[in-house]
């Protein structure tokens, strides 16, 4: 591996909330979002990081807001111009911050469906529906929906987001806020499926954020079409009623499945064959997308 991964970083002088695996410093009418390699897996945060999965979340989401074209937060990855420890500590940071416009966040998940997986599966199964959306009988596992569908949820600060009805986003957002979302939401969904597909990669699913500048204007924030945000699938593995693949945490899900963990104490350390093979997985989903690679080995 190429580096040790980064599980902290550490500013001194600015307030810092973390997340499962941000670190977002708060400069006013600015933050810095910083991409740790910390994982996560069953709602914990493991002790053993995956080196440059920060790097990869970063670097992908840049080069989406770049193709899709849509308003969105960010200003610059060079933090060196912020000086002081930003700029001491450059070589930590590189490739893995953004400095963003502050917003005020929308306290809901877009989340765009364009196949039957996850959550939306187990809905399904149950009734037919997902997050109230009718669906045609007889889909199976992994099967392409008609069209897209937008299935929102709540942020929560710990455990799962929970699905909500779009009625419900309304009643949260107000009902021009959540036609707009919904449509912007879609529309940047479809477009980016269509490209990764012509990349060898299926966009199943995808969650958007979205923040109101002081003026009302609406823009795009935080990760965008990542493997920690959506679920890519390669396209020469798609099987529908299976469960495919998919270019994320699996192999460390699938080991922590079988490592006798009771997720509900400490997770263990992760062996570095399942890191290695997980860090390959990530850098594979940039370079399938971007058609170059990350890094230089």
């Amino acid at each position: 591996m190429s580096t040790t991964p980064l599980l902290q970083s550490d500013i001194t002088g600015y307030a810092c909330r973390r997340g499962k695996v941000r670190d977002i410093y708060d400069l006013g009418a600015r933050l810095v979002i910083v991409a740790t390699d910390r994982i996560s897996a069953f709602d914990w945060v493991l002790p053993t990081g995956i080196p440059d999965k920060g790097r990869v979340l970063t670097a992908l989401t840049v080069f989406w807001l770049d193709f899709l074209g849509v308003p969105n937060h960010f200003l610059s990855s060079d933090l060196t111009s912020l000086g002081g420890e930003f700029a001491t500590q450059d070589g930590a940071l590189r490739g893995r911050s953004m400095l963003v416009r502050k917003t005020e966040v929308v306290p809901v998940e877009c989340v765009v469906r364009g196949y039957l997986a996850g959550s939306g599966w187990k809905e399904y199964r149950q009734g037919g529906m997902v997050c109230g959306i009718p669906l045609p009988p007889g889909l199976r596992e992994s099967d392409r929906l008609p069209e897209p569908i937008f299935t929102p949820a709540t942020k929560e600060e710990t455990g799962h987001d929970i699905n909500i009805s779009f009625d419900r986003m309304a009643q949260i957002t107000g009902q021009a806020v959540a036609d707009e979302l919904k449509q912007r939401s879609i529309d940047i969904y479809r477009r980016a499926a269509d490209y990764a597909r012509g990349r060898g990669i299926i966009i199943a699913d995808t969650k958007f954020e979205w923040g109101r500048l002081p003026d009302g204007k609406l823009i795009l924030i935080d990760e965008v079409l990542t493997p920690d945000s959506s679920r890519f699938w390669p396209v020469d593995q798609y099987r529908p009623g299976t469960s495919p693949p998919s270019f994320d945490k699996q192999f460390v899900r699938d080991w922590l499945e079988q490592a006798g963990w009771d997720k509900n104490s400490s997770p263990p350390e992760l062996p570095p064959d399942v890191v290695q093979r997980t860090r390959e997985k990530y850098l594979e989903a940039y370079q399938k997308i971007a058609g170059k690679k990350l890094l230089q080995e």
